[in-house]
């Protein structure tokens, strides 16, 4: 694919905490993105190259538009729905009340169910869970035991889901159903190499490949799930790699998030755009983003 020699662009110099949770919306060229830390929603206009954002007052780990308009969140005390307008918020359900959980990352599958998952804020082991919100506002609770819940994607042909549990430095792939929202057997597909940092969020593009954000591993890489094998890697300068999505007018760019959360004076130095939102044109689509049906 000859990525070696392509160089990420730097898009939006947004110095964010914890950028993460790219979602392209087709429906209006416009690329949905979150401060986690910063407790912000972030919206990009590649035509403007205007970044605007709405101040939440709790961490927001992703938003996704929502087919009837405005957006639904995995926030730090729940689910939620939010009008990015006004920046008001509501809640839909809280399915961990009462633990010290946030909710992380999280996408839609085509179906328009709203998949999101938590980590433990004491950074405990296995606390939190994978969740499926449905179009009927209800939440069950699809995985336990997962440390850190990261990125999600399903296959072209709807009939695997993906999902990353960030220390385990793996993707597994589940059956997926997709009129009933239902899971079967995991596979271990990925395995992310010893100095690679570990997995934080992925996409999927329209030839079933995997793009994982390597977190701590200054890159996104290129994966097939059938064979294992790493396809290609393009170098980011920053080296908390969050997340990952296509998008523009062809689905042909890859968005790419990043953090500067936790990083010294001294290692800032090496990376001074960590945090911004790069873009390159890796020589591949990707699939359009799904929208909660809710």
């Amino acid at each position: 694919m000859g990525m070696a020699q392509l160089q990420v662009e730097l898009i939006v110099d947004a110095r964010a905490a914890l950028g993460e949770g790219p979602c392209w919306d087709h429906r209006s060229g416009l690329l949905h993105w979150v401060d986690i830390a910063g407790m912000r929603v972030h919206t990009y206009n590649p035509l403007t190259g205007e970044d605007r954002y709405i101040q939440l007052d709790q961490m927001v780990g992703v938003a996704v538009p929502r087919l009837s308009g405005g957006m639904v969140a995995a926030m730090e005390h729940g689910l939620y729905l939010l009008d990015p307008e006004t920046g008001t918020v509501s809640l839909v359900e809280d399915p961990e009340s009462g633990l010290d959980n946030r909710f992380n990352d999280g996408k839609c599958d085509e179906r328009g169910r709203f998949w999101a998952g938590t980590l433990s804020r004491k950074g405990r082991k296995q606390a939190g869970a994978l969740y499926c919100l449905d179009a009927g506002g209800t939440v069950r609770k699809v995985i336990d035991g997962v440390t850190t819940s990261n990125g999600i994607g399903w296959s072209p042909d709807g009939r695997t889901m993906y999902f990353i549990d960030s220390p385990t430095k793996e993707v597994r792939a589940y059956s997926f159903d997709a009129k009933t929202g239902q899971l079967g057997d995991a596979r271990t597909v990925v395995v992310i190499p010893a100095d690679g940092g570990v997995p934080d969020g992925m996409t999927v593009d329209a030839e079933g490949m995997l793009w994982v954000a390597q977190w701590g591993g200054w890159q996104v890489s290129r994966w097939n799930p059938h064979t294992g094998e790493q396809l290609a890697a393009v170098p980011v300068p920053a080296a908390q790699v969050s997340s990952c999505a296509f998008g523009g007018a062809y689905l042909d760019e890859l968005y790419i998030t990043t953090a500067r959360i936790g990083q010294s004076e001294e290692a800032m130095l090496k990376q001074p755009h960590a945090g911004g939102v790069f873009r390159i044109k890796p020589g591949v689509a990707g699939l359009p983003a799904h929208f909660y049906a809710g």
